[in-house]
């Protein structure tokens, strides 16, 4: 059984390289032909961007209950994975930036089941003592995928979106297999044996709490809207922005492997409170109009949602109801990034005062909210 899970979850791990590197490949492409070819406005771009999280929100709980309730079922996962090759392709086809919000919503809903049952299967699969750690490498995976979907992005320019549709969609069913063969190999994702709330580091209302500011305060960080705040204040080329945002995204998932450190060794109330001075921090920086304070703003408030979910998973995988309770956290995590980029898009029309961009104003009160929930942390 050990070596069983030792496999899926080095399968999982490449899934996550592979679905991450299909989903990064589509995004910028999807974000310029919006704005460029069908004349989107921000807002309608932050419709695009958070459309896909919406969907994904309530997917997440869904897929989670399912789960809960049949735990053979996981493999529905690797279905909704595959599924998303035929409709990536749709969007080359779009008229409207209206018919590409559909797309994006079914896109999401897609996505919002896959993702989070792979999550529990990598947390549930893992040792006990270096669960946190090796959740962290399977996101570290898919930030390296990040940086290599950017990239290639920027290398395809030439091939037109049609054809980086078909690539993008033939990562995602490669993905799919990937997910099936790892889900076989564990076989049914079993309750723990724990009884509900023991062994739990964290209060679990306070994690959910916790998620849901973190999200909603990094969100500009996140989905379409990225790229066209930086490319267009500080007038670099596309490829070029994808490039740098994807070598942010990098790193930011390289820095996290060291608060999952500290989650193992130290515990997970320490490395959270970390996690909230770096969101806290985040849309302050980045809304200072200069290349540096962007872009180190970006690096925190990814480095804050890339640390806070492998050590989430953690703390909730001993839930007595571990899928329906991981599926929970990633629903409200992405609700939150939804509101969080509506708000974006509609302030973002707002301009400056000074150097300081008035998108990220309506941040600050949830960042000093999120200093008062960790205070909580641990009671």
């Amino acid at each position: 059984m050990f070596k069983r899970n030792t496999v899926a979850v080095i399968l999982l791990i490449i899934s996550a390289f592979t679905g991450t590197l299909a989903f990064r490949l589509a995004v910028p492409a999807i974000a310029y032909y919006s704005r460029d070819v069908l004349k989107a406005s921000m807002v309608s771009i932050s419709i695009i961007s958070t459309s896909f999280i919406f969907a994904r929100a309530f997917a997440a709980v869904f897929g989670g209950y399912i789960v809960d309730r049949k735990p053979r079922l996981i493999v529905i996962g690797a279905l909704m994975m595959a599924l998303n090759a035929p409709l990536v392709y749709l969007y080359s086809l779009a008229t409207s930036w209206i018919y590409v919000v559909g797309i994006k919503l079914i896109n999401g809903f897609l996505n919002g089941i896959a993702w989070p049952l792979a999550q529990l299967a990598v947390a549930y699969a893992s040792p006990k003592n270096s669960k946190a750690r090796v959740s962290a490498i399977y996101f570290f995976f898919g930030s390296l995928a990040s940086l290599t979907g950017n990239y290639l992005y920027a290398f395809t320019i030439n091939l037109g979106m049609k054809r980086q549709m078909i690539l993008s969609g033939a990562f995602y069913v490669l993905t799919g297999l990937l997910m099936l063969i790892a889900y076989l190999l564990i076989g049914e994702i079993k309750r723990g044996g724990q009884k509900k709330g023991e062994n739990i580091e964290v209060d679990p209302k306070v994690i959910m709490v916790f998620g849901a500011f973190v999200s909603l305060i990094s969100a500009f960080a996140f989905g379409e809207i990225t790229y066209i705040y930086v490319s267009e204040t500080i007038r670099i080329g596309k490829g070029k922005v994808a490039m740098i945002l994807g070598t942010i995204s990098f790193f930011s998932s390289l820095s996290s492997y060291f608060l999952s450190w500290i989650a193992d060794s130290l515990g997970s109330v320490r490395a959270l409170k970390v996690i909230s001075l770096f969101a806290f921090l985040a849309p302050i920086l980045a809304g200072i109009r200069t290349e540096l304070t962007i872009f180190i703003g970006i690096f925190l408030a990814l480095l804050a949602v890339n640390s806070f979910r492998p050590i989430s998973r953690k703390v909730l995988v001993v839930h007595s109801r571990s899928s329906l309770a991981i599926g929970g956290i990633n629903g409200i995590q992405n609700i939150s990034t939804f509101l969080g980029g509506m708000i974006f898009g509609l302030s973002y029309s707002l301009g400056s005062i000074g150097v300081y961009h008035l998108a990220f104003l309506p941040y600050l009160p949830f960042s000093l909210a999120l200093v008062i929930v960790t205070r909580k942390l641990g009671k």
